[in-house]
């Protein structure tokens, strides 16, 4: 008994005692100041690239801590605009888009499609499924009858399957993809998506480019304006941008800026 209590007194001073030295070690460090890992504190990057173009690829400037995409300068007053002028509608589109996003990203899971392209939902119809538009498109999508039926949906007598919500959220997915295989660039996808592929072919020719942000003058003002508030709605719901605002050139200077951090992390 008396050893047991003797071991036990041991422990109990030599705890004292490295409590001790950790306190005055460590004076600031206590449960109201955690210390946070260097790795943890982020840098706030800068709102827009510089992505001035050489022989057709943009060097981009990424922020080096934040890892965060950023806006390109050519949109990025238009995002700040949008976003201060339609501030309410955007709430609105945010407090209504739960029930759709869930099966739109599982839609667009199926297809390869980035999740982000769900924006452009808000963007043709503000997420109704039976909005119809000047010139006859019609749905959540606003297809044309052509490119409805080009894509599978049913339209005969009553029956307008561009009104059903999932059927139609299929034929989306199946109509990016094509547009993506034709273009390999995001950006040209969703102007090919307003204005049709051949007018951004036109643009393309035109510019002698396939930089979205060196085409974009020889594009309808529609198709231009489509693109940045697409930008503007992504930038709205996730605080930055992801690959569906990049043009096909940044994407690929991002990955490769991505890359070299992780490569410098694990050194």
């Amino acid at each position: 008994m008396l050893s047991r209590n003797l071991v036990k007194k041991t422990f109990f001073a030599s705890f004292v005692l490295l409590m001790v030295v950790i306190a005055t070690a460590f004076p600031a460090a206590g449960y109201a100041n955690p210390i946070t890992p260097a790795y943890l504190y982020v840098v706030p990057a800068p709102l827009w690239t510089d992505t001035t173009e050489t022989d057709g690829i943009d060097s981009v400037m990424i922020a080096p801590v934040a890892l965060k995409i950023s806006l390109n300068k050519h949109v990025a007053g238009y995002v700040n605009s949008y976003l201060q002028r339609e501030d309410e509608f955007l709430q609105k589109m945010k407090s209504k888009s739960g029930k759709y996003f869930k099966t739109i990203e599982k839609v667009f899971d199926q297809y390869g499609i980035p999740h982000q392209l769900k924006y452009l939902a808000i963007v043709e119809s503000e997420l109704r499924s039976n909005a119809k538009s000047r010139v006859g498109a019609r749905g959540m999508w606003q297809f044309m009858h052509e490119t409805a039926t080009d894509l599978g949906l049913r339209i005969a007598g009553k029956t307008d399957e561009r009104l059903h919500f999932y059927r139609s959220t299929v034929a989306a997915a199946k109509y990016l993809r094509y547009l993506h295989e034709q273009f390999d660039d995001w950006l040209l996808v969703l102007a090919a998506y307003n204005g049709g592929p051949g007018k951004v072919y036109t643009a393309i020719k035109k510019s002698g480019s396939k930089n979205f942000w060196a085409l974009q003058r020889y594009l309808p003002a529609e198709s231009r304006g489509h693109v940045k508030r697409f930008i503007s709605i992504h930038y709205f719901f996730e605080g930055e941008g992801s690959i569906a605002t990049q043009t096909r050139a940044e994407a690929k200077a991002w990955q490769e800026k991505l890359s070299a951090e992780e490569v410098a992390c694990v050194q």
